[in-house]
């Protein structure tokens, strides 16, 4: 389903695809959410690796059976997945180009789903993030960050669609 609404928002965003500018768009969300994807596949295969499932009932009961590298490598492969889906630092400037599909369909599937399931991400998995705590700090430096700098970028935007996606 992870990589699906990444399909979805590749497809929506080149729907006018005799236009150079959304055919770039959408190779662009796509990469960035690929390696987003890449990184959270990288964090499944070393839970299955050390734990022989993804069940997280079952891998939050084993969480202090991993080492403290494994946890921050898990860790960090699920915040790279979910920094690419939220569109944060530095995976961030895919979501204002993602506006060259049609407004209303990628103002919902990108502010509403896309960023949504990064944040769901990170709190769904918060048992194992909470032993992960310079992972945690970096979730918190790159929010803000994030945060910060596209609050300011959104203010001096004159496209209404550009607006909307930097105050995701």
């Amino acid at each position: 389903g992870w990589g699906l609404v990444g399909l979805a928002s590749y497809l929506l965003i080149g729907f006018w695809h005799e236009r150079p500018e959304a055919v770039a768009a959408a190779k662009k969300a796509f990469v960035m959410n690929a390696v987003g994807d890449a990184t959270m596949a990288l964090a499944f295969f070393l839970l299955i690796a050390k734990t022989g499932t993804l069940d997280f009932a079952a891998v939050f009961g084993d969480l202090d059976g991993l080492s403290q590298t494994t946890l921050n490598l898990v860790a960090l492969g699920l915040l790279g997945g979910a920094v690419a889906k939220s569109a944060q630092l530095p995976l961030q400037t895919w979501l204002p180009d993602a506006m060259e599909g049609p407004t209303p369909v990628s103002a919902l599937i990108h502010a509403a789903t896309m960023v949504t399931a990064g944040v769901y991400l990170i709190v769904r998995t918060h048992p194992l993030f909470e032993l992960a705590p310079n992972v945690q700090d970096t979730a918190a430096v790159l929010g803000t960050l994030t945060l910060l700098m596209a609050g300011l970028i959104a203010l001096v935007q004159t496209d209404i669609k550009r607006v909307i996606a930097y105050s995701t």
